[in-house]
């Protein structure tokens, strides 16, 4: 998978838990909290489907590497294929 891979699936599982979210607005730079708020409840079930769909474990300490689309697609990156 690419990073663009690792992006898309980010935003779909995004929008699965934030389903008012457009992913077609999301810039790579936006916040899941702070520009997207999402809250504490979201961002766990964020990474509870992140986990379930690719299998990469995300403790709470990475939370900040997953803030955004593109840290998020990176992070994924590395641990996905890890």
């Amino acid at each position: 998978m690419t990073a663009t891979d690792f992006r898309a699936v980010f935003l779909d599982e995004l929008v699965r838990v934030a389903p008012d979210i457009d992913p077609d607005t999301v810039g790579d730079d936006d916040h899941i909290q702070e520009d997207l708020e999402l809250d504490s409840m979201d961002v766990l079930n964020l990474v509870a489907a992140l986990h379930e769909r690719l299998g990469v474990d995300i403790p709470e300490r990475d939370y900040p590497e997953i803030a955004t689309p593109a840290l998020a697609a990176a992070y994924l990156a590395r641990h996905a294929t890890a």
